[in-house]
Order: structure tokens, then sequence, then C-alpha cells
């Protein structure tokens, strides 16, 4: 007995002399060690390596133990278009203060300017990359931070572009504090799952600020997402919750706030999508809750292509949208319960703040639209008043039982705080 307790003694010892032992080496260009890779290969684990401001001309940086890697001043890491510029492939490694320039772009290699392999307990945080390819590239990482950083690309079309931010199978990842511009997707999730997406600045990115392929349970938080090619898709992917993010001002012929494409079992609250060409298409998507979100000025508001069912619309707010409701057919498996809708002309003779008369959002004319996209000039003219008319009076071409049979009188106040 007490031989183990003067080996465990002596292992407290030595864990504590490795601390006391973990340096920190300083490079610059008048220093005795004058590149990071240089310090990186000196390094042992657990030292801190201090950059002083200056530009470094460096490529395929290789940080193969768990250091802690800091610009002064934020330092440029130059790559010079030679490819990767740094890849930590270690546990416990942090990333902090760089600005990192000219990535090698391929089309066959991801280049990223930070790439993450096969890692655990990582921090990437306030770097600034631009002329990449790819931003930072996390695969098979977990348990790490991706924080504060700043991604400016100059992508123009989606083939000659990366991500900003990639993840491929990651497991617990917190995403937060990025801002993420002109690039392919802002950030990029596939085979990840519990990973928070969160106060993040997603904008003029090709195709979309948020894109999700085959990840579960996972979050997405006071994000801004604006004026990219498509705010946010969630594809082939469930358990997820969507909150307090502000989705506007995606506009194109194919362009939507928000696509969800058979996802199941997610809750959208307190979400603002203004202005968007249309503000959710939804296909093949089962058990969501929409709740407390303003669709305010899009094209549609929510555009039902099919195949979902046993969803809930509630307390929304709907507001001067040209569509509110679109139905590709006449079967509806979903609940519309308690929402404001800017369009409803009922009244309230008993001053509940409840409409006395059903609304029934979806009009005709969404319905013809559909089928024949040229209709929409006709959008404001007399004769399609009258037809919608008619279709609420007596419905044949759209769903009989869709209506809210409680709508608000009153705009909801949703509290974002």
């Amino acid at each position: 007995m007490k031989n183990k307790h003067y080996i465990f003694s002596l292992l407290i010892l030595l864990l504590s002399i490795t601390n006391v032992w973990s340096s920190t080496i300083t490079v610059c260009s008048t220093c005795s060690v004058k590149t990071i890779q240089e310090a990186v290969n000196q390094a042992s684990e657990g030292d801190t390596i201090l950059v002083k401001k200056g530009i470094y001309k460096e490529a395929n940086i290789k940080i193969d133990k768990g250091i802690t890697l800091i610009g002064e001043d934020l330092p440029t890491i130059d790559g010079e278009e030679k490819g990767e510029i740094i890849t930590i492939g270690a546990d416990n490694v942090t990333l902090d203060g760089f600005k990192i320039i000219n990535v090698g772009v391929s089309y066959t290699t991801d280049y990223a300017a930070v790439r993450v392999v096969n890692s655990e307990g990582f921090t990437i945080q306030n770097l600034e990359l631009e002329k990449l390819f790819f931003g930072i590239y996390l695969q098979k990482a977990n348990n790490g931070k991706v924080l504060n950083n700043k991604v400016r690309g100059e992508a123009v079309t989606e083939f000659n572009s990366g991500n900003a931010v990639h993840l491929w199978y990651c497991k617990n990842v917190e995403v937060r504090g990025n801002d993420v511009q002109n690039v392919r997707d802002g950030i990029y999730l596939e085979f990840s799952d519990n990973i928070t997406i969160d106060d993040n600045f997603s904008k003029n990115n090709v195709r979309y600020g948020l894109h999700f392929m085959f990840s579960n349970n996972n979050t997405v938080t006071n994000n801004v997402f604006e004026t990219n090619g498509a705010g946010i898709a969630l594809m082939f992917s469930k358990f997820m919750k969507v909150e307090n993010n502000i989705i506007k001002k995606n506009w194109g012929t194919a362009a939507y706030g928000l696509l969800l494409k058979e996802v199941n079992d997610v809750d959208l609250k307190n979400n603002i999508f203004l202005e968007n060409t249309v503000g959710i298409t939804v296909e093949g998507s089962n058990r969501l809750v929409y709740s407390n979100n303003d669709f305010t000025s899009n094209g549609y508001a929510i555009r039902v292509k099919g195949a979902c069912y046993a969803n809930q619309i509630i307390k929304n707010n709907f507001l001067y949208n040209s569509f509110d409701i679109s139905y590709n057919g006449r079967i509806n498996d979903n609940k519309f319960d308690n929402n404001y809708w800017s369009n409803y002309t009922g009244y309230d003779l008993d001053k509940n703040g409840i409409g006395d008369v059903p609304f029934r959002p979806v009009k005709l004319f969404s319905y013809i639209v559909n089928r024949t996209p040229e209709t929409i000039i006709l959008l404001r003219s007399l004769f399609i008043d009258i037809i919608d008319f008619s279709e609420k009076v007596s419905p044949v071409f759209t769903p009989d039982d869709l209506s809210d049979e409680n709508p608000r009188m009153k705009l909801i106040d949703h509290d974002r705080n």
C-alpha cells in the first residue's frame, strides 16, 4: 500500500515538474528562431510559441504536438499560393491572433488556410483569413472551438471557391462569433453532430450562408444570414434548434431564407425572415415547430412543396408577404393556429383578441404561380383578387382544411431578449 502511495506521489511530482518546464519560444526576424515551423520543431508538449508582428512567408506548417501558437499584433503568414498553410494534427492546440493569406487553389485538393485533422480540444480564434480557397477546415476533429475569426474570400462561382468554416465528421464543436463573407458556403457541416453555431455573421456568400448535410442534434442561434445565394440549407438531418436568427435579403430566382429538405424534429423559434424571395422552402420534412417567428415582406413566407406532415405553425407574424403560405396539393396534415396575418380582414365581436372568422392563408393564385411562374405579372390585378376570393369561399384547388381557426387581431410581440 505504501508503494502505491509513493508511486502516485511521484507521478504528481513529475506532472508538476513538466508544467514548470514548459517554455515560451519567440519568433521574429531578429530572434534566434526566425520561422514558425522551426519554432514548432523545437517546441515540446505544452509550450507556447509567440510570433512577433511581421510577415512570415511559410506554407505547409505542420503542428504535431499540443502547443499554443499566439500572434502578437496580428502577424501575417503568407502561404504564397503554395498549398495548405497550417495543418494541425495533435490534441490541445491553440491558434490565436494571425492574419493568414494566399492559400493555394486546386481543383483536386481542398487546400485550407488552417486544417485540423483527427484532433481533440483545439481552439482556433482571432484569425483574419484572406485570399483563400477553404478557410478553416475541420476533419474528424472533436471537442473544439472556432471563435471570432474574420474570413474574406473572393468567390465568384461555387465551382472555383471553398467554404469559410468547413466541418466534416466532427462532434461537439462550438462555432461562435465569426464573420464570414464572399466564399462558397459561409459555414458548412457534413456528418457533424452536436455542433453549436452561435452569433456568427454570414453575408454575400455565393451559395449558402449556412449549409447542413447529414448532421444531427445541432443548434443555430443568434446569427445573421444576409444577401447570400440562400440563407440556410438544412438537408437530410434531424433534431435541431434554429432560434433567434435574422435571415434577410436573400434574393434570386432560386433563393430562399431557409431550405428544409428531408429534415425531422426541428424547432424554429423567434427568427426574423425579412425581404427574402422565399422565407422558408420546405419539402419532405416532418414534426417541425414554427413558433414566434416574424415573416415580413418576403415573396413567399412559407412555401410547402410536399410530403410535410405533423408540423405546427403557431404564434407567428405574417406581415406584407406576397404569399403567406403556398401549397402544391390539396392535402394538409399541419396545424396553423394563433398566428397574426396582415391580410386578415375578419372581425372580433367579443373583443378577445382572436378573430371570429377563420383565416385561409393559401391563395388560389399561389397555386397557379407554382405551375406557371410567368403569371406572377398579374399579381396586383383585379382579376386575381376575384379568383382568390372565389377560392376562399369555395375551395377547389387549395387544401380545404388549411386554415387558422384562431387568427390574432393584433401583432404578436415576440420578446427576443
